[in-house]
């Protein structure tokens, strides 16, 4: 094991390891839950999207894709069914554009093909090296404040009120809002949030006494108090999980992309065939940089892609760094989601939790990996863990990685400004990729005010301007 994931080399330890694998396990659990419940919603009465065989899906491509990024990459992420590109396939895709989820799986699986395409012909390799440092320094630091706004929203510390008249209730239940939404601290006086605030308060000091597993031990003890406040049950443990009708629904999305009603179907239509490559279009853009805002974001600060990995990337042939094994790992989970039946598989930006908690190697995703899979005997017992314990998580974590903000020059504007959107919009689009989309049209904008657009790179000038259509093509969708 040790000559296999070379841990002395990456300073890391068996047990620290497993620990962070645990760790990045429990902080994104949830999507074992909720994207069979997303998914669901992407069917209709006559043509249902099975729940069962989604979540089965669900953690059979989590599980594939994370082993190959630790048996393959040796780094810790893991991967799943994006949030936020599950929403876009319901939503926009089923929903707004009204194509079925057999034919949205073999958009997905496309956009897969063209995520291995982009990566075997070095294109992802040459979109990282023409991102400015700036805004590598900012895609990190936000990521961190993204990955802490999503651990405040877990937590339940905030709600939200909107004015009459300025939200919409979509057919799923949805509640859609505009701008007038005003974000507020709730009040302390509901077993959750008391939950919450003692788990935040209990990490923060195991990590400042420097408690070793202080982040799996900060989840474990809130979960176990949670029992005695009401907010965990256990009587959900004697839930039967159904999982031979999971096992026989599965064989009705196996594959389905490629049938009458998938691939088949897809481009039978010619007047559609516009849509359907400007719809694959949005769904690679969003997978492509959501993929590289996560590995630049965590691995650059903390060491997981060291500057030889990184100067191998750029120079390298083939497959020879971490990154290039990495964004490979990523590029082929996609086309494996889909061929079991659901959306784009993608890197996990919860993977920072167990980085966080000293995972280095492709041990730490080797054990996500397991626990996906035993997740379906036992999700239950995994379902018991409450997102007040597993928030605070993702908070300190988030902390750690604002310390790349220290690198940007904030007193020049010309670099604080693009470093500024890069960052901020992370977590207000609640999007990385549409974080970076932010940062490069700035970056683009202030150079060309400054008589500098020549030291733009051109393919910086490509992905802004396919950020620019992407944005234009959802606006009119």
């Amino acid at each position: 094991m040790e000559k296999f994931f070379k841990l002395k080399e990456n300073g890391t330890t068996i047990s620290t390891e497993v620990m962070a694998g645990i760790t990045t396990f429990f902080a994104m659990a949830y999507i074992i839950f909720v994207n069979p419940s997303m998914l669901s919603l992407a069917g209709t009465a006559d043509n249902p999207m099975p729940t069962g065989a989604v979540f089965l899906a669900t953690i059979i491509s989590a599980a594939i894709g994370t082993l190959v990024m630790g048996l393959f990459a040796n780094v810790p992420y893991a991967q799943a069914p994006g949030m936020g590109l599950n929403a876009f396939f319901t939503f926009t895709v089923c929903g707004a554009l009204g194509f079925t989820w057999q034919q949205a799986l073999a958009m997905v699986f496309i956009c897969g093909l063209i995520n291995v395409t982009i990566t075997i012909t070095k294109i992802r390799k040459l979109i990282i090296k023409a991102i400015p440092e700036s805004i590598q320094h900012a895609i990190s630091g936000g990521i961190g404040i993204f990955i802490a706004y999503i651990g405040v929203k877990n937590a339940g510390l905030i709600n939200f009120t909107s004015d009459p008249g300025t939200y919409t209730v979509l057919e799923s239940g949805t509640s859609v809002a505009n701008s007038s939404a005003v974000p507020a601290l709730v009040n302390f006086n509901t077993p959750a949030v008391i939950l919450s605030l003692i788990g935040i308060i209990l990490m923060v000091v195991l990590l400042i006494f420097k408690v070793k597993g202080a982040i799996i031990i900060g989840i474990a003890v809130t979960t176990i108090l949670g029992i005695p406040l009401g907010v965990v049950d256990l009587s959900a443990i004697n839930t039967t999980t159904g999982l031979g009708d999971s096992f026989r629904q599965l064989s009705d999305t196996f594959c389905v992309a490629f049938g009458d009603k998938g691939l088949l179907s897809l481009f039978k239509d010619t007047s559609q065939i516009p849509l359907v490559l400007i719809t694959i279009f949005a769904f690679s853009l969003s997978d492509t940089f959501d993929t590289i805002g996560t590995f630049i974001g965590t691995g650059r600060r903390t060491g997981i892609f060291s500057e030889e990995d990184q100067k191998a990337l750029e120079d390298g042939k083939g497959f020879k760094s971490k990154m290039d094994k990495a964004l490979f790992a990523d590029s082929i989970a996609t086309s494996v989601g889909a061929i079991l039946g659901t959306s784009n598989t993608t890197t996990y930006v919860e993977s920072a939790a167990g980085i966080g908690a000293g995972g280095r190697t492709g041990l730490t995703s080797v054990v996500t990996a397991i626990l996906f899979l035993l997740s379906m005997f036992l999700s239950p017992v995994i379902g018991i863990v409450p997102s007040q314990a597993t928030a605070p998580a993702l908070i300190v974590v988030g902390i750690m990685m604002l310390s790349s903000f220290k690198e940007i020059k904030w007193d020049d504007l010309e670099e604080a400004i693009p470093a500024f959107f890069a960052a901020i919009f992370m977590s207000f689009c609640y999007s990385i990729s549409y974080g970076i989309a932010s940062g490069f049209i700035f970056y683009c904008i202030v150079k060309t005010c400054k008589g500098k657009a020549k030291e733009i790179h051109p393919i910086l000038w490509v992905c802004t301007g396919l950020f620019i259509i992407n944005f234009a093509i959802l606006a009119i969708l």
